[in-house]
C-alpha cells in the first residue's frame, strides 16, 4: 500500500485525526437510533417490529448501496468519498424536518436510509484507509482506539438527544402517552415531533461543514490500484476474492456481531419501557458505556495478558451468558447494577436492564478483532474484502427485525435468546475460522 506521504512521517497524525473524527461521526449517528426507536413508537404510534423498522432501512443501506458506493469511491478517491458521503448524512438529517412536521413513518424511514447511504461509503472509505494507513503490527491498536471514539460518541448521542430533542418529555413512555385523553395525546405527539427539527437542522449544517473541511484537508490517498499492479508483478495469486476463507467467515462473523450489537443498543430502551424504568429512552448510553470499557480493556489486554483471539472468545462466551441469563434475572432486583455502579451514585437498573447493558462489554472488542484477522493475507484483495466485511453491517438491519418478531410474540426480554447462536458462531470465528486460510 502506498499514500503521498510515508506511514512513519509525523503527517501521519493529520489522518489519524482526520479518521478519528469521522469514527465519531460514525458513533453519534448510528447509536442515535437507540433513542431515535422508542421515540418514533411513541411519535408515529408503531408497534415493537415496526419501530425496528428504523433501524432496519439505516443497516440495510449499507447492503443495497455498497456497491454502488464502491463504484463511487474508486471514481471520487479516498477523501472526495468521505466528504460526500458526509454530504449526503446532512441530507438525511435535513429530511428528518419534514417527517417530524408530517409524521409520517414512511418518510422518517427514507431519510434514515439516506444517512445509512452516506454512513455506507464514509465505512467502506476510511476502514482499509485505517488499516493501511500506518504499520500493519498496530493495526488493531489503530482500530480500538477508534472503536473508543465511536463508542464514547455512542454513549453520548442519547443524552443529547434526551437533553435537545425531550427535554421536558425525557421520562415520558408509550404507556403514559396511551393514557391521556386523546386530545391531550395529539398535542403532546406533535410537541414530540416537533422537538426534533432544531436539532436536526444544527446536525446537518455541522456536518456539511465538516464535509467542506476534509474535502479541502489534504488527507493522503491511498492507491489500492498500484498495490494490485505490484502485486501481479510479484505473480501473487490471481482468482476470486471467495477463495479466502477467513475473509468469507469474517463477513459472517461481523453479520452476526453487528446484529447483536445492534439489538443490545436499540432494543434497551425497549425493554426498559416494558419494566417501567424511568427515562428509558436513554438507556442506550449505558450500553455504550460499556462498550467503552470494553475497548479499554482490549487496549490494555491485548497482546500483554490475552492474545487477540483469547479476549474475543472470552468476549462472545459472556454475550452468550449474559443472553442466557436475561430472561431468568428478578426485574424487581437492583442488585447487580447496587454492586457494579451503585456506589457511583448514577442511577440504577433492574438487573435485566444491567445485563443488556452488559452486553455493550460483551461485544466490544468484535470489530477491532474481527477486520485485522479477516484481512490477514488478502494482499491485492484487501480492497474487495473490506467491501465485504462492511456488507456484513447487514446484520444491524435483519436481526433486529428477528428480535422485534420474537417479542411482539414472547416478550423483549425472551427475545435475548436468539442472540445465543450469533454468539455461538463467533466464538467458532475466534477458535478455528479466522486460521483456515484455504477451503
Amino acid at each position: 500500500m502506498t499514500t503521498t506521504q510515508s506511514p512513519s512521517q509525523p503527517s501521519t497524525l493529520l489522518p489519524m485525526v482526520i479518521i478519528g473524527t469521522l469514527f465519531f461521526v460514525f458513533g453519534f449517528i448510528t447509536w442515535l437510533n437507540g433513542a431515535l426507536i422508542p421515540f418514533l413508537q411513541i411519535v408515529c404510534q408503531l408497534s415493537g417490529t415496526e419501530a425496528l423498522l428504523i433501524a432496519f432501512s439505516f443497516y440495510i443501506a449499507y447492503v443495497v448501496m455498497a456497491l454502488p458506493m464502491s463504484y463511487v469511491l474508486n471514481k471520487t478517491g479516498y477523501r472526495n468519498a468521505m466528504s460526500l458521503g458526509l454530504a449526503l448524512i446532512a441530507a438525511g438529517c435535513l429530511l428528518f424536518v419534514p417527517a417530524a412536521e408530517s409524521q409520517l413513518f414512511g418518510l422518517f424511514i427514507t431519510a434514515q436510509f439516506v444517512v445509512g447511504s452516506g454512513l455506507t461509503i464514509l465505512q467502506t472509505a476510511s476502514n482499509p484507509y485505517l488499516v493501511k494507513v500506518g504499520p500493519t503490527e498496530t493495526a488493531a491498536a489503530r482500530i480500538s482506539f477508534m472503536g473508543l471514539l465511536n463508542k464514547g460518541a455512542g454513549w453520548l448521542a442519547p443524552i443529547v438527544f434526551t437533553a435537545l430533542v425531550l427535554g421536558e418529555f425525557s421520562g415520558i413512555t408509550a404507556q403514559s402517552i396511551e393514557a391521556m385523553p386523546a386530545a391531550e395525546r395529539q398535542v403532546q405527539i406533535q410537541s414530540l415531533a416537533d422537538s426534533l427539527v432544531a436539532p436536526y437542522i444544527g446536525m446537518a449544517i455541522a456536518l456539511l461543514l465538516l464535509a467542506v473541511a476534509l474535502r479541502f484537508s489534504g488527507l493522503p490517498e491511498l492507491d489500492l490500484e498500484e498495490e494490485d499492479s505490484q502485486l501481479g508483478d510479484k505473480g501473487q495469486v490471481q482468482g476470486s476474492v471467495f477463495q479466502f476463507p477467513q475473509l468469507v467467515l469474517g463477513v459472517a462473523a461481523l453479520f452476526f456481531y453487528v446484529g447483536v450489537e445492534v439489538i443490545a443498543g436499540d432494543t434497551i430502551g425497549l425493554a426498559g419501557s416494558e419494566l417501567g424504568v424511568p427515562g428509558a429512552l436513554g438507556l442506550t448510553s449505558y450500553t455504550m458505556f460499556f462498550m467503552v470499557i470494553g475497548y479499554l480493556l482490549g487496549l490494555l489486554l491485548i497482546p500483554r495478558v490475552l492474545s487477540q483471539h483469547q479476549l474475543l472468545m472470552l468476549s462472545a462466551v459472556l454475550g452468550m451468558l449474559l443472553a442466557l441469563y436475561i430472561p431468568f434475572a428478578d426485574p424487581q432486583s437492583y442488585g447487580l447494577a447496587t454492586l457494579l455502579w451503585g456506589w457511583t451514585g448514577v442511577a440504577t437498573l433492574p438487573d435485566p436492564v444491567t445485563c443488556i447493558a452488559l452486553l455493550g462489554l460483551a461485544n466490544a472488542i468484535v470489530w477491532p478483532a474481527v477486520w485485522p484477522l479477516a484481512l490477514a493475507g488478502l494482499g491485492q484483495f484487501t480492497a474487495r474484502g473490506s467491501a465485504l466485511l462492511i456488507m456484513g453491517i447487514a446484520g444491524g438491519a435483519i436481526l433486529p427485525m428477528v428480535f422485534g418478531a420474537i417479542a411482539d410474540h414472547h416478550g423483549v426480554l425472551n427475545a435475548y435468546w436468539m442472540t445465543i447462536p450469533c454468539y455461538g458462531f463467533i466464538i467458532f470465528y475466534a477458535v478455528k475460522g479466522c486460521r483456515l486460510t484455504r477451503w
